[in-house]
């Protein structure tokens, strides 16, 4: 299970790049809760009070958000690699957010990642990461900056200054519902198809929250019926918790060959799809594409 994503395109198919990756084992994941929308809130009935006109106030003047500076980063701050993302990140504000993702962007190169707008950098996103070509989701905007799902960590989000990559349109999206051992893809906000599949076991479940597709893979052998794999930007939440020789793997969603799979909680954290349904996220899903996993 260990050859490399290549870089995916909506609506044309990008063969299978020769670098190595490894994919599909997954930890135990920590439990993300929705927040639910806050409810009205009731106010008093003013009551009428007789009163001399009072002198008008002059309006306040309208409120402009200030850009912050981006501090200069050192050239020896590390790189998010396939491997390895340094501490320091704030947390996906949103992580079990159902909300369309329309924007992603591509490094034109090396940038600095910072932990708040104007704030600390403290790695390089790379262009590329083993020859797949890197595009994240944008998740928050602030002026001058935009907030990004990292690759190679769950539930973490980093600060990049509006300059130095290229914008994408993201026009697809996958939901991971767990309790219903269902995957589902929209386009544009229109549900495409669902699909029954199998997902991590209670030792090494699917991880819960926002990543995103960093690429596909070849596959070797007839468990995963001849067809590539996505490889997605998740990793083990507990590395402890798989076997020694996948501690370092994303996670995937992949074909697999037994149909009596599909709709159990049975695999190392990938998701397991049937042959066909895989084909199509394979023709349709570019690199970027978000993915929410959700109870």
């Amino acid at each position: 299970m260990r050859r490399g994503p290549s870089r995916a395109r909506t609506r044309r198919k990008v063969s299978a790049s020769a670098l190595v990756l490894a994919f599909c084992a997954l930890g135990g994941a920590a439990a993300v809760t929705k927040p639910g929308p806050a409810g009205p809130v009731a106010e008093p009935v003013p009551t009428a009070v007789a009163t001399t006109n009072p002198a008008p106030k002059p309006s306040p003047s309208p409120t402009v958000d200030r850009i912050l500076p981006a501090a200069k980063p050192s050239e020896d701050l590390p790189v998010i690699s396939y491997l390895h993302v340094p501490k320091g990140f704030p947390a996906d504000p949103s992580p079990a957010s159902l909300s369309h993702l329309p924007d992603g962007l591509h490094p034109k190169h090396k940038l600095a990642v910072y932990d708040a707008p104007g704030g600390k950098p403290r790695a390089y996103l790379p262009s590329t990461i083993r020859g797949v070509t890197v595009v994240v989701p944008v998740v928050a905007k602030k002026p001058g900056w935009s907030a990004v799902l990292l690759p190679s960590i769950n539930r973490r989000i980093g600060w990049l200054p509006n300059h130095g990559w290229q914008e994408m349109t993201l026009r697809d999206q996958v939901v991971v519902r767990l309790g219903e051992r269902t995957l589902t893809w929209w386009r544009d906000g229109v549900q495409q198809k669902t699909w029954t599949v199998a997902i991590g076991s209670k030792r090494t479940p699917t991880p819960l929250g926002r990543t995103f597709v960093l690429g596909r893979t070849g596959t070797h052998g007839a468990i995963y019926a001849g067809v590539d794999a996505l490889v997605l930007g998740a990793v083990p939440d507990d590395k402890d918790a798989v076997a020694p020789g996948l501690r370092d793997a994303h996670t995937g969603i992949h074909a697999w060959y037994r149909k009596s799979v599909f709709g159990r909680s049975v695999s190392n954290g990938c998701v397991r799809m049937p042959k066909d349904a895989q084909e199509t996220l394979l023709a349709n899903l570019a690199s970027g594409t978000p993915i929410t996993v959700i109870e």
